[in-house]
């Protein structure tokens, strides 16, 4: 039978773990880790009483060796030996007092000493580590390792420290299995140890941690795929074990839906969004426990940050979905394709039965009545490609909901960029359904609500602070008025004779789109107004587009003065031989325009024959 600690060492050890848990603004200002360092006290002091480890094991790493002897624990061990007999029993107790005293160390910012506390924790649980008495305790030492490695940006070794706690667990639980001791119970006597149901709610909470860290060494390390995987089990063992924030989980699992909204894997990223709106639903409504000590409601700025931020995630979800329908259906020209949309009406049926019998189940979160609760929310939203108008507009007005819910926390008063971005998704959502919709009329009020909103954000913005957003609102408002301009155009070929106001509105729609692509152009100037021999990599298409499309502008003003239109005309060859030229100089722009740059060099051959046979005419009246 274990032997118990002195009550002296007792209270000293459990008076430290109550000092550690004090918050920081607790403490004095001048002395914010007041009682960090009256807890580091305590445990010096248990550490004298329980007196130096037993030296019968040559191989044990000595207390100067530092990381390196952590290193020799990496890795899983060939087999359990627990902690028998007192020597041994002093041993454990020792390491987990080192434990606590290099936890101690990081949290005051003393992470050379935190290091060391911890790589002697690891160091005398070496031969111990698969035990039930240690395991838990092995795993935080390497968990809290692999976060400050994290942290210095040594990332291959934080990935080492966290890949090994992974394997601990997984050779514990397959060899063993049963509910390892928490690191506290050493400190304990018999009568006062937890229920078997407590050390294994810790110990899944601590390999929990394990899963969570390895997701974020995943990301820093762009292995993507692996971080989304290790992302999602940590959320779905969240909600197991009942040990979760639920506002940092709604905004993790938000998160998450970008990486599957990404991957165009839709039904994931909308179970992922559908869940975080349930449980962001609990803030203020689930009694304070351990994990949430707070009603995280009561901080109103941040819970409208983070609900602006998951509408922003719904938002691209819904954006997304419609503009991968837009691309799977459209024809050569960008539009509508009726055979495609046939073949996709014909994939659907199939795509349900396979999405729902698979890949549901193998992304769910929640059970019992979360489950029903989430799954109540997900079945409302469409994650099918949309094929039609009416599809669309149901995805569109949830885009459009989830604006206004993102608007009201990022407005342009302290969120300049944000709300930009927010307000450029919802005219891109006016965008893609213009797709969708044949009436042309109103397709061209859909640009008319894209422009209207676009506008008024140039008006207040510092052109050279914010030079890179006023380049591309410029852009987007030039293209929804060339794109009026053409439906204007398409609309007048259907009547057998336009009035004067349809050429007005023609025209008019025409110089605005001018000013716009010129207002972008004119950005990408030098200091001294000199448009760039080399156009930079981020705005090459965007530019050599601009110059296409001010050259087809010019050639579709409609005057009934031959000396203007001729003038025009000539404007027009300019631009197309710039980029014709630009593309003989620079042959890497040429696949970023390939279809524009083969209309470029058939309009550079046409046009001047054109132009000559103008000038004939006007010769001759």
């Amino acid at each position: 039978m274990a032997s118990a600690p002195s009550a002296e060492v007792r209270e000293k050890f459990q008076a430290s773990l109550t000092l550690s848990r004090v918050e920081l603004h607790k403490n004095p200002e001048k002395e914010p880790y007041k009682s960090k360092y009256s807890a580091r006290a305590l445990l010096e002091e248990v550490k004298a009483l329980l007196g130096p480890a037993p030296e019968d094991d040559d191989e044990r790493p000595q207390a100067d060796e530092g990381l390196g002897s952590g290193d020799r624990a990496l890795g899983p061990p060939a087999e359990a030996v627990e902690a028998e007999g007192p020597g041994a029993q002093r041993v454990v107790r020792l390491a987990v007092i080192e434990f606590h005293l290099g936890v101690n160390h990081i949290d005051t910012e003393e992470l050379s000493a935190g290091e060391e506390h911890l790589a002697k924790c690891l160091g005398l649980l070496r031969r111990y580590r698969l035990s039930s008495g240690c395991v838990s305790l092995s795993i935080q030492a390497q968990n809290n390792l692999g976060i400050l490695w994290s942290e210095r940006e040594e990332i291959e070794t934080a990935q080492a420290y966290l890949e090994s706690s992974e394997a601990l667990y997984n050779q514990y639980m397959k060899e063993i299995g049963s509910p390892p001791l928490d690191p506290t119970e050493h400190f304990l006597p018999e009568e006062e140890k937890l229920t078997e149901q407590e050390r294994s709610k810790r110990f899944e909470k601590v390999y929990t941690h394990t899963l969570y860290y390895l997701a974020q060494v995943y990301q820093h390390m762009e292995m993507f795929e692996k971080a989304a995987h290790y992302c999602h089990s940590t959320l779905k063992r969240q909600l197991e074990h009942n040990a979760y924030h639920p506002m940092e989980w709604a905004i993790n699992a938000a998160t998450l839906s970008q990486f599957y909204i990404n991957k165009l894997c839709f039904m994931e990223a909308r179970h992922c969004l559908s869940a975080a709106n349930v449980i962001f639903g609990q803030i203020g409504k689930i009694p304070a426990t351990e994990e949430t000590p707070e009603a995280e409601g009561d901080v109103p700025e941040l819970y409208h940050q983070r609900k602006g931020e998951i509408a922003r995630c719904w938002i691209k979800y819904c954006l997304t979905l419609m503009q991968n329908a837009e691309l799977s259906m459209q024809d050569n020209i960008g539009e509508l394709d009726f055979d495609k949309q046939s073949e996709l009406r014909a994939l659907r049926k199939k795509e349900l039965e396979e999405e729902e019998r698979i890949r549901k189940k193998a992304v769910q979160f929640g059970a019992g009545e979360l489950c029903d609760a989430i799954s109540a929310v997900e079945e409302k939203v469409l994650y099918l490609r949309p094929l039609d108008f009416e599809e669309a507009r149901e995805l569109f007005l949830l885009g459009q909901h989830y604006v206004s819910e993102a608007k009201e926390f990022f407005q342009i008063d302290g969120y300049v960029t944000d709300h930009i971005e927010v307000v450029q998704d919802h005219s891109s959502l006016f965008k893609v359904l213009t797709f969708f919709e044949t009436d042309m009329e109103r397709r061209c009020k859909m640009h008319k609500r894209r422009i209207a909103m676009l506008e008024p954000l140039t008006v207040d913005l510092n052109p050279q602070y914010y030079l890179l957003v006023n380049r591309q609102i410029h852009f987007e408002i030039a293209h929804a008025y060339y794109d009026m301009m053409d439906l204007k155009v398409a609309i007048a070929d259907k009547l057998r004779d336009p009035d004067s106001h349809i050429v007005k509105k023609i025209n008019n729609l025409n110089k605005s789109a001018l000013k716009y692509y010129q207002l972008f152009l004119d950005s990408l100037r030098d200091p001294n107004k000199v448009f760039p021999e080399h156009i930079g990599e981020d705005v090459l298409r965007p530019a050599m587009l601009a110059k296409f499309r001010v050259a087809r502008l010019y050639g579709k003003i409609i005057t009934a003065d031959p000396k203007k239109e001729l003038k025009n005309l000539a404007t027009s060859l300019e631009h197309y031989k710039f980029i014709v030229d630009y593309c003989e100089k620079h042959p890497e722009a040429a696949q970023e325009i390939e279809v524009e740059l083969e209309l470029s060099k058939e309009m550079v051959s046409l046009l001047p024959t054109k132009m000559e046979r103008f000038r004939n005419k006007m010769a001759l009246t």
